[in-house]
């Protein structure tokens, strides 16, 4: 797969049918006045799941053949992939099954469960938990829906690039990774129709597989991962999202918890809206490289990728925010 299937793929997928609207492009003009560039939020977290997941989900489930649909859909995810097939197996009069890791937040297990998915809690990460949903479609014969790792799936996250392509003058799109499929969909995107835009994948000091991958030139299983931000503790990589990045991503940079928690302070400053952590990362990560280098001209976007974030863990966020040098 290259930039160019990707391109195509995304041009091709069925997103609108879920997402008519283009999700919005919000100027950040406190931090915006904070680090002299002009940031903008691409706000995945205002998807009917309130994550970017659905639109790999839907156009993945939505191209199913017949016989597919029939056997129903089943996925491993630590929550937002969950929400986001549970969603369009719903709205497509499919039947779903998710397993998911015990230390999904309990916001995406009830997400979940409200959509009429089946549920199994298995795991102590996402690892573990997709080695128990392949086991279950081995079983029943039900549809495998990957969260990352699938060129549906990745089509789906890069029509976030076409819209950015037609709301803002970029210079720089910072994209979280876990998987790598959102980040592999949108650097493929520009990199195909707007090269010279910047795009850098930002991922947790503790949970970098996509950065010790690139850097050893193979897919780095990590031992562990830590999950703070449980939505990309991801011990491995994609095989297509591991290429996909490698070859179109300019850099992919790490920071940790207590830069998450300011960047959703920083969020919440801005719009009001409380990110959960891997849903900020982006945001963390466009502040440690303004703080380092230069960004390019032209708008520096982040993803806001998700908000499904536990309410009790707020106060958590708002201790080590506290504990973080603002800017």
């Amino acid at each position: 797969m290259d930039h160019n299937d990707v391109l195509t793929g995304a041009l091709d997928a069925r997103v609108a049918e879920v997402l008519p609207d283009p999700t919005p492009l919000t100027a950040a003009s406190l931090l915006s006045r904070r680090l002299g560039v002009p940031v903008m939020l691409k706000r995945e977290d205002l998807t009917p799941i309130f994550s970017f997941k659905l639109r790999g989900a839907y156009n993945r489930i939505a191209r199913l053949d017949d016989t597919s649909k029939a056997r129903g859909v089943i996925a491993a995810s630590a929550g937002n992939h969950a929400q986001g097939v549970a969603y369009a197996a719903a709205r497509l009069g499919l039947s779903a099954r998710l397993v998911m890791p015990t230390t999904t937040p309990a916001i995406k297990i009830d997400a979940v469960r409200r959509l009429g998915a089946q549920i199994d809690v298995f795991g102590e990460d996402y690892c573990d938990a997709a080695r128990h949903a392949v086991r279950i479609a081995a079983e029943t014969g039900m549809t495998p829906i990957h969260p990352y790792d699938d060129a549906d799936v990745i089509a789906g996250y890069a029509t976030i690039a076409l819209e950015l392509l037609r709301q803002a003058d970029c210079g720089s799109i910072f994209v979280p990774v876990g998987g790598g499929g959102l980040a592999g969909g949108i650097a493929a995107v520009i990199k195909a129709v707007r090269p010279q835009v910047r795009v850098i994948g930002v991922e947790p000091h503790d949970a970098a597989a996509m950065t010790h991958s690139i850097r050893a030139g193979r897919r780095v299983e990590l031992d562990h991962v830590g999950l703070f931000a449980d939505g990309v503790a991801v011990r491995t990589v994609g095989e297509q999202t591991f290429e996909l990045c490698r070859r179109y991503l300019d850099e992919c940079i790490t920071v940790g918890v207590d830069e998450i928690c300011a960047a959703i302070k920083d969020v919440f400053e801005d719009t009001r809206a409380v990110l959960e952590p891997a849903g900020a990362l982006a945001v963390a990560g466009l502040k440690r490289y303004a703080r380092a280098r230069r960004l390019p001209a032209g708008a520096a976007v982040a993803i806001a990728s998700g908000a499904n974030i536990d309410f009790n863990r707020l106060a958590y966020v708002a201790e080590r925010s506290a504990t973080w040098c603002q800017g």
